[in-house]
């Protein structure tokens, strides 16, 4: 696990958090809560010196004792106690930063109106570092006029709210209100800790982000695909939400657990890529066409498996071309100001093949990376360059993928337009 730099902050809990990143994990009162171990076990493990802040809702699903015996550190929920250390102070002061996981809704309206009637939301109002909110709630509670009035009363003070995830509910109750995973939440804190700023400079924005390698069925079992992992467009998504940013991921293909924040839609085919994205991007500040999609599909789809002959030959199979879907979006925009940036997956002449890309697809920014059968495909480092359209270019040297994703996001920040006042 890679270390932080943190400023310097007068320590708030043990010896051993004068070097560790000090997190407080706040929970509140959601069957969700259990999940919060878990979350609280990736934190310690990985060299955070982690304070649990539950409410006293939060006890009723998993007790003191628990959360003492994994952090290691003291538990309480009432400002009254330990009061000659001014908990209620003290401990937001001293935090680098706060997550609230699971945060219900009730949670969500105390920290948007700034109550305070119990330790962490005293926490939350003396807190100067970045704070996280990862909701749970069922789905009308989420979709309530006055929680997202909430939700965006904490993203517009500059919290990082990420979206929660569709899926099982309490009983058999299905929809969007879930907690993200626990690993996806640990993701999220990651990044905001390694960026080490307090105000999240993606917020009141919407991108969209394409990720992995489309699929042309040639029959019931073949498809025409590629090697592309998605694991970059991954990380561009898991950035951009630390971020701050509304995020819609286009997925092709690729297997990888939804990101959390993310609102993931699932597709096969390069067609089935092209509606989905222009679909999000009608209200996009950007679109990163990270995806490799397919310039052929067959022509004809065989519906049985495509058999052998006894006389040897090989089938012919025609192939037409796909709807280029960056030079659409380029040439297109839904909104004035929208930035496009492209993928260009080059195996040779990489940086003349990549400007002339730039021309002809008519996007913002290219980022040029050298492909091959052992090189990048699956891989969790990368290289390239950032072509820009004004003939600037940003090398961008080998390391992990979230690192090209942080230089894209830095690249395509001072070329969004204006947000609205």
């Amino acid at each position: 696990m890679e270390s932080y730099v943190i400023r310097e902050r007068a320590p708030a809990w043990g010896e051993a958090a004068v070097t560790k990143p000090k997190v407080v994990l706040g929970v509140s009162g959601g069957i969700a809560a259990y999940k919060a171990c878990e979350l609280l076990r990736r934190l310690t493990e990985s060299g955070h010196d982690v304070r649990v802040v539950p409410t006293d809702s939060a006890l009723h699903f998993v007790g003191a004792a628990t959360w003492s015996a994994l952090s290691g550190n003291p538990v309480s929920t009432e400002v009254w106690d330990s009061v000659h250390e001014v908990p209620h102070v003290r401990i937001g002061q001293g935090a680098d930063l706060v997550v609230v996981a699971p945060a219900t809704a009730d949670m969500l309206a105390k920290a948007a109106h700034g109550l305070a009637d119990d330790l962490l939301t005293n926490t939350l109002l003396t807190a100067r570092c970045p704070v996280v909110f990862a909701p749970a709630m069922h789905t009308e509670m989420w979709e309530h006029p006055a929680t997202q009035e909430n939700v965006a009363t904490l993203r517009r003070r500059g919290a990082v709210v990420v979206e929660p995830a569709v899926g099982r509910l309490t009983g058999v109750d299905t929809g969007k209100g879930r907690l993200p995973d626990p690993g996806e939440i640990f993701e999220v804190c990651r990044r905001v800790l390694a960026r080490g700023v307090t105000a999240p400079d993606l917020a009141g924005r919407h991108v969209v982000i394409s990720a992995g390698g489309t699929r042309e069925p040639l029959d019931p079992v073949r498809y025409l695909g590629n090697r592309s992992s998605g694991k970059q467009g991954y990380a561009l998504a898991r950035a951009a939400a630390a971020r701050g940013a509304r995020v819609t991921l286009v997925e092709a293909n690729t297997g990888l657990p939804d990101p959390a924040g993310v609102d993931v839609v699932h597709i096969g085919t390069a067609v089935q890529l092209r509606e989905a994205v222009l679909k999000a991007a009608a209200d996009a500040d950007a679109v990163v066409m990270a995806a490799a999609v397919a310039d052929f599909r067959p022509a004809v789809y065989a519906t049985g498996k495509i058999k052998k002959t006894d006389d040897g030959g090989s089938p012919t199979i025609e192939l037409v071309r796909n709807p280029d879907v960056l030079a659409e979006l380029s040439a297109d925009r839904a909104l004035p100001g929208q930035v496009v940036v492209g993928f260009a997956a080059e195996t040779d002449d990489v940086l003349p093949n990549g400007r002339a890309k730039l021309a002809r697809k008519g996007c913002d920014l290219l980022v040029v990376n050298e492909v091959g059968e052992h090189r990048t495909f699956g891989s969790e480092e990368n290289e390239a360059v950032v072509l820009a359209a004004d003939g600037a270019e940003t090398p961008v040297p080998y390391g992990p993928k979230e690192a090209l994703a942080e230089t894209v996001w830095d690249l395509v920040l001072p070329r969004l337009r204006p947000l609205p006042a």
